[in-house]
């Protein structure tokens, strides 16, 4: 089967279709398939030939983008077989068959029904097989051939990363590099010059330059400076077809800014410049600035400002303001219109960034002259001195001058000056002033000791302009005089021992003085020569401000005196010298052998001891609270005891227990009498406690009843008298009773009351006459009585 191609575009078909011409006339170029074929003669064996295999072209080609209203025809199927007749028929499968690519099944012709896209889709693989249109059966084997698209020049170059920034330093060598740029071509770059492609540069120039092989961007022109031109737009093409007519282009821009050097140094606008400045301006203010121009920017343009020269170069400073980098000239000392008028400098401006390679185009550095105008301001009154110090002894009369303080006008003018003190510091006015003269006086009577030291500021201020004012600080000390005696340092307590020995120094002594040194120590003690020998004391003047007291006799006795006292001088060493008198009190003790103190007089031990006043009075305050808890406590008891109201029918039921046989009626300290109620004389022996009664009863005294008491009936009208006239007893209103129960028995009491202490004659063995129940009591008393007379 061949296949067969009218396509000679390329060399290699220009080659087969001068064969075609060479070996067959009408004939088309085919691609013809061979197989083994057998032969089948009648009367002949079968004979196997190898059959001669023709030459094989397995590739077609066809156009991409066919614009043509015909399909493309792209070649032809053959078949040995083919007779012509009809019988063979060709099938075509695979990529595209029959869609894109159509056959005649009769002819064996394909055709492209489409338009094609080498840049999609650069070839198609397909198979072709020849059969017999009626029994179907192959006649020949199938076969693979592929259908190339041929490539033709429809895509323009692109450069995909544009459009491009770049920087280059100002001033670069010609031929610096700048940037590469590439431009990508989707044509096939095998075939032809489709995709073969040169750059040049359509807007730039003559700045700069591409290489129109690799597109590289070049500097084209010697020093090329930014303070003329900062940026460059430059238009770079591409163009494929080796840049022959009829190529397709692409283009983009690239651009380029020039980055800065410092090959600009500074220059001031001016050669001469004049400033003026008011002789009132403070010290460290800013007075004015200047700056010179640098076309550099950034730290290229960064400079430093200095005051090389001139007449006021210790007057003035300068500093440089980094953000704007301007020169700020400030004020180091003060101006004075009337000294000086005009000032000179002369002020360098420098980079502070030097670049080596731009060293030729300096110096870069730049030099102008500046004149300061001195302005006349009306200023304040100033004062001879920065601050005064003055003096004046105390205790001088009111008026008395202490100093005087000096100002004037420092214009040319020379106004009148007037003098005041600020009181607003201070209430009481110590001090006046002469408004004229500035001369300042006392006011008051002043006391070192009160005020040392005195602090008032004066104000002065002009006749002619009494807002413009100036203050000075005024220091006056107080002088000391000899005005305030000495005294003793403290109150002493003195305390001498009994058994003291004649020259022991019992104490030592010191003394103060309110008046400063020269006027106070050294102190001298002495006793008052007026005064008669003391014989028990004597002091002596130790001469370090400090005086011992000694003993003169041996022994003292507190029972004869406890206390003693010395009269005593002190004399300070002023001039005129002052002297005080003060008494020491000495008290008498009795003390250990080491000297230790034992005891003394309740009051000195008190105070030997430490106990201030406060404490003897808390003392005291417990002492006082202990007695009345006591107090209040025995009222309490009694009140318990006695109740407010006694009813007739109170009948009260005591037990009490004895270690002996009991005391009998009379007992009255161990029994409660009320026990021993007679009904009968109850209502007749009875009283209230709350009023006192119109009859006193007394032990002689028996009322007209015809009771016949002799010993219970006397002792409840002594306790009833007793109460009712006892005036530590509270006027319950309470009903005390008290009744007699009868007379006594014939035995008469047995009390034991007065048996430890009285001597009884009596003879008490009688008691064993009445029956067996004294006999016990008969027996005790006998025996007693017996052990007594023996």
């Amino acid at each position: 089967m061949r296949i067969t191609s009218t396509s000679c575009i390329c060399p290699v078909l220009v080659c087969l279709c001068f064969v075609q011409r060479c070996y067959g006339a009408a004939h088309h170029s085919s691609i013809k398939v061979t197989r083994n074929q057998t032969k089948h003669i009648e009367g002949e064996t079968e004979v196997h030939h190898r059959p001669k295999r023709g030459w094989v072209w397995n590739q077609f080609f066809v156009l991409e983008e066919h614009m043509g209203p015909d399909p493309q025809y792209v070649g032809k199927l053959h078949s040995n077989s083919d007779k012509g007749d009809g019988s063979v028929k060709y099938i075509l499968t695979g990529e595209g068959a029959g869609t894109i690519f159509i056959i005649d099944d009769t002819t064996g012709d394909i055709h492209s029904t489409k338009s094609l896209d080498r840049e999609q889709k650069t070839h198609y693989v397909l198979h072709a097989q020849a059969i017999d249109r009626w029994t179907n059966k192959p006649l020949e084997p199938e076969s693979e051939f592929i259908i190339k698209v041929q490539d033709i020049n429809d895509n323009a170059p692109k450069f995909t990363d544009g459009p491009y920034i770049v920087t280059v330093p100002e001033m670069s060598d010609m031929g610096t590099s700048v940037l590469q740029v590439t431009a990508t071509d989707a044509d096939d770059p095998t075939y032809g010059n489709s995709a073969r492609v040169v750059y040049s540069i359509l807007q730039g120039q003559p700045y700069f330059s591409v290489d129109p092989k690799t597109g590289v961007i070049r500097t084209a022109l010697h020093n090329m400076d930014r303070e003329a031109r900062e940026h460059y737009s430059v238009v770079i093409q591409a163009k494929d077809m080796a840049g022959q007519v009829g190529g397709l282009s692409g283009s983009t821009t690239v651009n380029i800014t020039l980055s800065d050097v410092n090959d600009n140094p500074p220059r001031f606008p001016q050669k001469h410049y004049q400033l003026y400045v008011p002789e009132s301006a403070q010290v460290g203010s800013a007075v004015g600035k200047i700056k010179a121009n640098d076309a550099d920017t950034g730290t290229n343009a960064d400079m430093k400002y200095t005051i090389i020269n001139g007449d006021g170069i210790g007057v003035f400073s300068i500093s440089t303001d980094k953000e704007t980098r301007e020169g700020i000239l400030s004020l180091k000392k003060p101006l004075n219109y009337e000294k000086k008028r005009s000032y000179t400098l002369n002020i360098e401006g420098a980079n502070t960034h030097l670049d080596f390679r731009f060293s030729h185009l300096g110096p870069f550095k730049d030099v102008t002259m500046l004149k300061i105008i001195v302005g006349d301001v009306d200023e304040p009154p100033l004062f001879s001195m920065p601050s005064y110090v003055m003096d004046v002894h105390e205790n001088e009369k009111i008026g008395t001058v202490v100093g005087t303080v000096a100002a004037q006008d420092p214009d040319s003018a020379n106004s009148l000056v007037r003098y005041f003190i600020d009181h607003s510091a201070e209430d009481d006015r110590f001090f006046n002033i002469d408004a004229n003269t500035g001369t300042i006086k006392t006011a008051k009577v002043l006391d070192r000791e009160e005020t040392p030291w005195y602090n008032i500021t004066v104000v002065a201020s002009e006749k002619d302009n009494p807002s413009l004012l100036s203050h000075v600080a005024v220091g006056i000390q107080v002088l000391d005089v000899n005005d305030n005696p000495p005294e003793l340092a403290k109150e002493y307590d003195i305390v001498v021992c009994e058994n003291s020995k004649p020259g022991q120094v019992i104490h030592t002594i010191s003394a103060t003085d309110k008046d400063d040194f020269a006027n106070g120590p050294r102190f001298h003690f002495f006793l008052d020569e007026g005064l008669a020998l003391n014989p028990n004391f004597t002091l002596k003047d130790n001469e370090d401000n400090t005086a011992s007291i000694l003993t003169r006799r041996r022994r003292f006795s507190r029972t004869i005196q406890d206390v003693y006292y010395l009269p005593i001088m002190i004399s300070d060493g002023g001039i005129p010298s002052l002297s005080s008198s003060s008494t020491l009190t000495i008290r008498v003790c009795a003390c250990e052998r080491d000297g230790r103190v034992r005891t003394c007089h309740a009051e000195a031990f008190l105070s030997s001891a430490g106990l201030s006043t406060g404490a003897l009075i808390a003392i005291l305050l417990c002492v006082l609270i202990l007695l009345a808890i006591v107090v209040l406590f025995i009222t309490l008891r009694r009140s318990k005891k006695e109740p407010l109201i006694i009813s007739e029918e109170d009948v009260r039921e005591n037990v009490v227990t004895y270690d002996d046989e009991g005391g009998g009626e009379e007992d009255t300290e161990a029994f409660d009498i009320t026990a021993l109620r007679n009904p009968s004389a109850a209502e007749e022996l009875k009283y209230r406690r709350d009023v006192r009664p119109e009859v006193m009863l007394t032990p002689r005294h028996q009322p007209s009843s015809a009771l016949e008491s002799i010993d219970v009936q006397e002792f409840i009208k002594q306790r009833l008298a007793e109460a009712d006239l006892d005036p530590s007893v509270p006027p319950y209103d309470s009903l005390q009773t008290y009744a007699y129960e009868g007379h006594r028995s014939e035995a008469g009491s047995i009390s034991s009351l007065d048996s430890a202490t009285t001597h009884s004659d009596q003879d008490y063995n009688y008691l064993g006459d009445w029956g067996p129940e004294f006999k016990k009591l008969a027996e005790l008393y006998g025996e007693l009585e017996s052990e007594r007379t023996s």
